[in-house]
């Protein structure tokens, strides 16, 4: 192979890798406005999941749980608060899982979304069943701890998937934590 052959090929790959990278970045300008919008509406219909009794979500601020961007919102009917949804992160087996709590005046849940996870198929993914979410409603937050027994009192685990019941715990508990502390100025345990 001569020199010529080299420089030849090098300037191909160039001219190739240019092209190809120029097409994602159109496709990505393309796509991306769709979506942020498309992520909008998916959390406006998730707010309403947790909180369908709410008329207004208004978004009170923002804070970061293991370093995610997380937001938290009051929700009003008429003039009335209902209570409060904090997004909240988890550190489960495969995944941050990102995922809604609704708490009412008293900061017990209501409600539990998880928005997002990548958790094992058939294991980890047992998360998004409602007879895990609804061990939530109706705890505070000193009953918000996971335990491998059959339970009323507090979280019980899934069965082969220990980390991930305890990473939507954990969300759900440092999000009413959070609440707590900006709306009452003091952690109730």
């Amino acid at each position: 192979m001569t020199a010529k052959d080299m420089i030849s090929i090098m300037f191909n790959l160039t001219v190739l890798y240019l092209v190809g990278g120029l097409i994602l970045a159109g496709v990505y300008a393309k796509t991306s406005p769709i979506m942020y919008q498309n992520e909008l509406r998916e959390k406006q219909e998730a707010l309403k999941e947790v909180m369908p009794q709410a008329d207004d979500m208004v978004k009170l601020g923002e804070w970061a749980p293991h370093h995610k961007h997380a937001e938290y919102f009051e929700g009003m009917r008429g003039e009335e608060k209902l209570g409060y949804v904090v997004q909240g992160f988890g550190k489960g087996y495969s995944s941050y899982i990102n995922l809604f709590v609704a708490v009412d005046k008293d900061f017990v849940v209501r409600n539990v979304k998880i928005l997002h996870h990548a958790e094992t198929p058939g294991l980890g993914d047992e998360i998004m069943n409602e007879s895990f979410t609804d061990q939530f409603k109706g705890k505070t937050l000193d009953h918000l701890v996971v335990v491998k027994r059959e339970t009323d009192k507090d979280i019980q685990a899934i069965t082969g998937a220990t980390i991930s019941s305890r990473a939507v715990t954990e969300g759900v508990r440092e999000g009413v934590r959070m609440i707590v502390e900006k709306m009452s100025g003091e952690v109730k345990e």
